[in-house]
């Protein structure tokens, strides 16, 4: 009985989850901690993920500092000017350098994804900058 019960709960929580993915239908960034960088005035270390729904994508953007990061889940593309695009999947990790004009998309006919960064930014600016395309 326990294990049905268990199944009965991550079942009503997956369906959960895809009906507010399906609800909302723009992508959603979640900082999960934010610290001070010790022995280093100024900076901060932050955390945070991406949920991107199928078909939508975070525009172009600037951060104050340095981000890497991987796919959780999903076919995510990331688009930085200057470089050829690049197709991540689960467990790709990628690097976008202090100021980098970047974008994540869900990749064409896919479910969408998620993707979880870690910043090294300058403290007191915003985590991210939108910058024209």
């Amino acid at each position: 009985m326990p294990n049905l019960t268990r199944a009965w709960l991550l079942a009503i929580i997956a369906l959960s989850l895809n009906a507010g993915a399906d609800e909302t239908a723009n992508p959603v960034r979640t900082i999960i901690e934010r610290h001070d960088q010790s022995g280093v005035p100024g900076k901060e270390i932050v955390l945070g993920t991406a949920v991107l729904p199928a078909g939508t994508g975070i525009g172009f953007h600037t951060h104050p500092g340095d981000e890497i990061g991987y796919v959780l889940k999903g076919t995510l593309i990331l688009k930085t000017k200057g470089k050829p695009e690049r197709v991540l999947k689960p467990g790709d990790g990628f690097f976008n350098e202090r100021g980098a004009i970047h974008s994540l998309v869900a990749a064409p006919g896919a479910e969408g994804g998620t993707a979880v960064s870690t910043w090294i930014v300058d403290k007191d600016k915003p985590l991210a900058t939108p910058v024209a395309e």
